[in-house]
């Protein structure tokens, strides 16, 4: 079964259609700029532009960069206060004419990860990926199951939200080695391992393309990998996410 699977992003709106039997990722990857702003309408437009791209009729999966209960917009870190309250499944939904399926873009990848990725067959423990860009998303699977919209990204780390000194946006605002990024990642981790003692830590997001740069450098009582899926996750999850709620 075929779905698009659409991942919007503070940068860029990018979707293509996924194989969510098997992970594959069917078409070349289509990316628009997000708009100046962001706002829901504004959003919802582009969206339905790569839709038409696709030329596609059928369910919509996305992964959207807040807390999304239900297809409603619940928080706006990294997004206009104007989508807090959204229906985004309504709004985008009326726009493309399309079903749609939102769900926290870190949920989306970590969902891919586990399905197809470095997760792949891990049923028992507690799993946690984190996703490593702009900001820090977290998605936390117990025995399997996801445990939504976590957003451990927002943890207090010396009174600041975590991913203002941890993401890899503050690395490069910094200008950071990634060694003395790594020290900052490392007091975040042992954070994380101290609340929810996971058996493994996927790393992915932007930053996971530079894996070997930094893990050399991170040490936790967990076992620590890559993602595998890296820029794809987030779409393959988001398809899946969609086939999963069909």
């Amino acid at each position: 079964m075929d779905i698009l699977g659409i991942d919007i992003g503070g940068s860029g709106i990018k979707g293509a259609i996924v194989d969510v039997a098997t992970g594959e990722v069917k078409t070349e990857r289509y990316r628009l700029e997000t708009p100046e702003g962001a706002i829901p309408a504004d959003v919802a437009e582009t969206v339905d532009r790569v839709v038409k791209n696709f030329k596609y009729s059928g369910p919509v999966g996305i992964g959207f960069p807040a807390v999304v209960i239900h297809g409603v917009c619940h928080s706006a870190a990294n997004i206009d206060e104007s989508w807090v309250g959204t229906n985004v499944d309504a709004l985008v939904g009326k726009v493309t004419g399309l079903p749609v399926h939102t769900v926290n873009d870190a949920d989306a990848a970590g969902v891919a990860e586990m399905r197809f990725g470095a997760g792949r067959g891990i049923e028992r423990g507690v799993v946690i990926m984190l996703t490593i860009g702009t900001g820090i998303g977290s998605a936390v699977f117990t025995d399997g199951r996801l445990v939504p919209n976590t957003e451990l990204g927002h943890l207090e780390i010396r009174g600041k939200d975590a991913e203002r000194r941890a993401s890899d946006a503050a690395r490069k605002r910094k200008k950071l080695s990634w060694e003395e990024w790594a020290n900052r990642f490392q007091e975040y981790l042992e954070t994380v391992e101290k609340l929810f003692s996971p058996d493994l830590i996927i790393l992915g997001g932007g930053a996971s393309k530079e894996a070997d740069s930094f893990l050399p450098y991170l040490s936790t009582r967990a076992k620590i990998i890559p993602a595998q899926l890296l820029n794809q996750a987030g779409i393959i999850g988001a398809a899946i996410y969609a086939k999963d709620q069909g």
